[in-house]
């Protein structure tokens, strides 16, 4: 019974590492993904330029933009 309980946990071990790898590698992915879009020039860059110059538009724009997704639900 004994053996069970480790062979059990050391397959749960095996299951949790191999899970962190796999999260850990899509984090990298989509970090490498957002630090892409925020060079000059592209959308996330244009979007957080134009946040610091009109925050409450893009706030009106943004709730906007949530009421609309949110009637359609």
């Amino acid at each position: 019974m004994a053996e069970r309980a480790i062979d059990t946990a050391t397959d749960i071990s095996r299951t949790l590492t191999e899970v962190s790898a796999g999260l850990q590698a899509a984090v990298d992915r989509l970090s490498d993904v957002i630090a892409a879009a925020r060079r000059p020039g592209m959308p996330l860059s244009t979007i957080s330029a134009i946040t610091r110059e009109a925050p409450l538009a893009s706030l009106f724009i943004a709730f906007l933009f949530g009421v609309a997704i949110g009637r359609r639900r």
